[in-house]
Parts: structure tokens; sequence; C-alpha cells
């Protein structure tokens, strides 16, 4: 297991930002990688609500996780402090041991210049996924969530 830290400027207000981290129709626009759509199927935003979400591959040779095309996740929100912080523990649903047990996925903001730090830290993530793709996908989705809430 092993952690991954990514972080993003985005050129909007902390209140801003936090509404679309815990906006599921939100969640769905901006939480997924190039080359995916997202599928919110459940999103309590509140310290103990529930979450579960899918990721399908546009690319039908790409492997899912959860299914052929599709990786499924599903977790608890832990900690919910409004416009600074967002705890989640959460697990692939698969087969697969190489992809069992909890992580957990932390978003901070932060006041900057000209707008909000944006950081996730994964911990725990499984060593089946490439510390690499995590990374890279991560960066994807905060590219996303800075084109959706920039300009609000």
């Amino acid at each position: 297991m092993y952690s991954t830290r990514v972080s993003l400027l985005v050129r909007a207000p902390r209140a801003v930002v936090w509404q679309a981290l815990v906006d599921a129709d939100a969640i769905a626009r901006w939480r997924v990688p190039d080359g995916m759509r997202c599928e919110v199927h459940e999103f309590d935003a509140r310290e103990g609500g529930r979450f579960r979400v899918s990721l399908t591959y546009s690319d039908p040779d790409a492997l899912g996780k959860t299914s052929a095309h599709t990786d499924t996740y599903h977790g608890v929100f832990t900690t919910l402090r409004a416009e600074q912080e967002i705890v989640e523990t959460l697990e692939f649903e698969s087969d697969d041991p190489a992809l069992a047990g909890t992580l957990t996925q932390t978003t901070t903001l932060a006041d900057a210049d000209g707008g909000t730090e944006v950081t996730i830290v994964h911990e725990d993530m499984p060593d089946a996924v490439s510390p690499a793709d995590d990374e890279a996908g991560t960066r994807m989705a905060l590219a996303n969530l800075a084109a959706l809430v920039e300009g609000s």
C-alpha cells in the first residue's frame, strides 16, 4: 500500500469549490478521469453518510476493477469541515484480493493567491493500482473541478 498527494490551484473561492465537493451532480461532472463517465448511485454528504460511485471506461478494451469496463467504489464520509476538509473512507467493489481493503481520501481546501488550493491525499491505496495511474487520474479530476467552478 502507498499514499499519493496531488494539489491544484483552483481560481474560485473556497465556498464555490466546497459546493462542488458536496453535491452529487457536481461530483458526477468533475470526479472522473478523462476517458470515463461517472454515475453517482448514492451520495449523502454528511458525517456518517454513505456514497457509491461507478466510473466506466469509454474504451471497450479497458479493463475495470469491478466488471468488464467499470470501477465501482463505495464508502463513508468520516469528516466534513465546511470549506476546509473532507475525509472519506472507501473501498473498491472487486473480487480481486489485490484490490481489497479500505483506503482514505482526504480533500483539503486552503486560501491561496487567486483562489483555493485543493489537495487530495490517498492513503492505503492498494499496490494493484499504480501510483502513476492514481496520480494521473486525480490530476484529471482536479482539472475537471477547476473547469467546473472557475468563473462561477
